[in-house]
């Protein structure tokens, strides 16, 4: 109870400090940052303060990384990490650490990829983003923060360049100099760590070597994920189709908007379905826990394991289903939750990765509020 209770007495704080905030806002100023206001896409209002100031979530901008073999001293197998794939390189960013920073700004392909891997706890969103954005002057490469502020409950990011705000969900410029740019989304997806050695055993690890003191390990949102609860400081658009912290899998391909509740993937496994023409195939897996249920994130109920694919292989489109592992009616062959063959006609075959991500419910919807909800 005592994690229950100290979320609702921090609720109180911080809608307090959020009440004074948005009296800050309504004079079209932004205390603490030099944002050209006057370029904006919404009302100043609806930003709130979200209790830490600028930066007092403080970004990794120099990443420490890890052999699988030394994390696994302190990340237990069924810890949630976020594993993203560029240029043939894997890497892992531990729930247990982005849940103390939110945002890691690396590069991959020896510097020539710059990203952004992003984590807001009160959406559950993962997303990774290409730092390089087209602006009239060139290619420019931003490093982003946390701005102390949330929108709908969600991270708003800002980078150090131009001070622009950005919503974490959805990779937009809200307000700033580079209003109407949107982030590039690179697929990424949240599974075990175990899963993630499995499939990747060469591949590194964010290291607890930040620069910073936190108790990595430990949720400071427990009893969060809950779907009776109901959202911290969401002020946003309401969808009576799913409860608010239901979570789902969701995407964006090509226009089409869709969200496949958990109650309906964690039951059935796979998913074969189309998105604007792409045949694709949801997996879920179990695999990881939950980074916001018990204090311990390693002592958290299962969420599972979920990965979204094209599923054109082979020459040909395939069909999955669920026997004890994800396998494809056409040829036999078996798969894990990272969209790889592991057996059969088809053994080192990897699916291409469709960006998606895990959310609440609420969070997805009140962005894309035209989503269809698979049945």
């Amino acid at each position: 109870m005592l994690p229950r209770l100290a979320l609702c007495a921090l609720a109180l704080t911080l809608a307090a400090c959020a009440t004074a905030q948005d009296e800050g806002l309504t004079d079209r100023t932004l205390p603490g940052f030099s944002t050209n206001t006057a370029q904006r896409a919404i009302d100043l209002g609806e930003l709130r303060a979200g209790g830490p100031p600028k930066d007092g979530i403080p970004s990794i901008d120099e990443p420490v990384f890890v052999s699988a073999g030394e994390a696994a001293d302190w990340l237990e197998p069924q810890e949630p990490v976020v594993a993203l794939t560029l240029g043939g390189e894997t890497r892992a960013y531990p729930l247990q650490i982005l849940t103390w920073h939110e945002i890691v700004n690396d590069v991959f392909e020896g510097g020539a990829a710059p990203v952004a891997v992003t984590f807001c706890p009160l959406c559950y969103s993962a997303v990774a983003f290409d730092r390089r954005v087209e602006t009239e002057g060139g290619t420019r490469t931003l490093t982003f923060g946390v701005s102390g502020f949330l929108r709908y409950s969600d991270l708003v990011m800002f980078d150090r360049e131009t001070e622009t705000l950005w919503q974490q969900l959805t990779g937009d410029a809200l307000v700033g100099d580079l209003l109407g740019t949107q982030l590039t989304v690179h697929p990424a997806q949240i599974v075990s760590f175990e899963q993630f050695r499995a499939a990747y055993p060469e591949s590194r690890v964010l290291s607890r070597e930040t620069g910073h003191t936190r108790d990595y390990g430990r949720n400071p949102y427990a009893g969060y994920d809950d779907i009776d609860r109901q959202p911290f400081l969401f002020d946003g658009p309401e969808d009576d189709r799913l409860r608010p912290m239901e979570k789902v899998v969701a995407l964006k391909l090509d226009g089409a908007e869709k969200a496949y509740p958990y109650t309906l993937t964690r039951e059935q496994r796979v998913v074969n379905d189309e998105a604007a023409g792409t045949p694709l195939v949801v997996f879920h897996a179990d695999g990881a826990v939950s980074a916001l249920d018990a204090a311990e994130i390693a002592a958290s109920r299962q969420a599972g394991s979920t990965g979204v694919f094209d599923r054109r292989a082979g020459g040909q489109t395939l069909t999955f289903q669920w026997d004890d592992g994800f396998v494809d009616t056409e040829t036999g062959s078996r798969w894990d939750v990272t969209g790889r063959a592991v057996a059969g006609p088809l053994a080192g075959t990897q699916l291409a990765r469709l960006p998606h991500g895990d959310y609440f419910a609420f969070a997805w919807l009140a962005f894309k509020p035209e989503t269809e909800i698979y049945r």
